[in-house]
C-alpha cells in the first residue's frame, strides 16, 4: 500500500540527504519525494510517498524520522482526509493530433496548453495521479515526446 507521509523539517543544509539516507539505509524505496519551503522560511515540508505492505515497517519509518534532530513533525496522511496533487508537463507532437482536438482534450481535465510551435505543444496538468495517468493514455497515441512530473504534494483537510 502506498502511504503519503508529510514531514515538517528545519530548512537547513543536509536535512534532505539525512532523510533520504535513512530510507536507503533500511532498504526502503521512496516512490515520490517533494520538498518546499513553507510559510515560515525556517521550515520546509517534505511529502514522501512510500510503498510498504507491512504497517509495522511504516511505524518504524515514522519513528526513525522522528528521531532525526531536524525533523519537527511527521504525519501519515494516508488514513486522513487530504488533498494530493502532482504537476506534469507533456511535450506532445502535433503530427497526429490537431491543436483544436488537443485543446478539447486538455480542457476536459482542467489542464492547459502553455506553449505551441508548428510541430509540438507543451501541456501542463496539476491533478491526482489517476487523472495524470488517464491523460497520458489519451495522449500516448498522439505522440508524447517527453514527460516530466513532480512528486506528490499533499495537505490535510482537517
Amino acid at each position: 500500500m502506498k502511504h503519503t507521509i508529510s514531514a515538517l523539517v528545519e530548512n537547513k543544509f543536509g536535512v534532505l540527504a539525512r532523510i533520504s539516507g535513512l530510507f536507503s539505509a533500511r532498504g526502503f524505496n521512496i516512490d515520490s519525494l517533494a520538498v518546499g519551503v513553507t510559510e515560515d522560511p525556517q521550515v520546509s515540508r517534505m511529502t514522501i510517498v512510500v510503498n510498504t505492505k507491512d504497517e509495522r515497517i511504516l511505524e518504524q519509518i515514522k519513528k526513525q524520522l522522528n528521531k532525526l534532530i531536524d525533523v519537527i513533525t511527521v504525519i501519515d496522511l494516508t488514513k486522513r482526509e487530504f488533498i494530493g496533487r502532482e504537476l506534469v508537463l507533456f511535450k506532445v507532437s502535433l503530427d497526429k493530433i490537431k491543436k483544436t482536438n488537443l485543446a478539447k482534450l486538455i480542457k476536459r481535465v482542467e489542464g492547459k496548453i502553455i506553449k505551441t510551435t508548428s510541430k509540438e505543444a507543451i501541456v501542463e496538468l496539476s491533478a491526482e495521479q489517476d487523472d495524470i495517468k488517464e491523460l497520458f493514455n489519451k495522449l500516448k497515441d498522439a505522440g508524447v515526446k517527453e514527460l516530466t512530473r513532480t512528486g506528490r504534494i499533499a495537505i490535510s483537510i482537517n
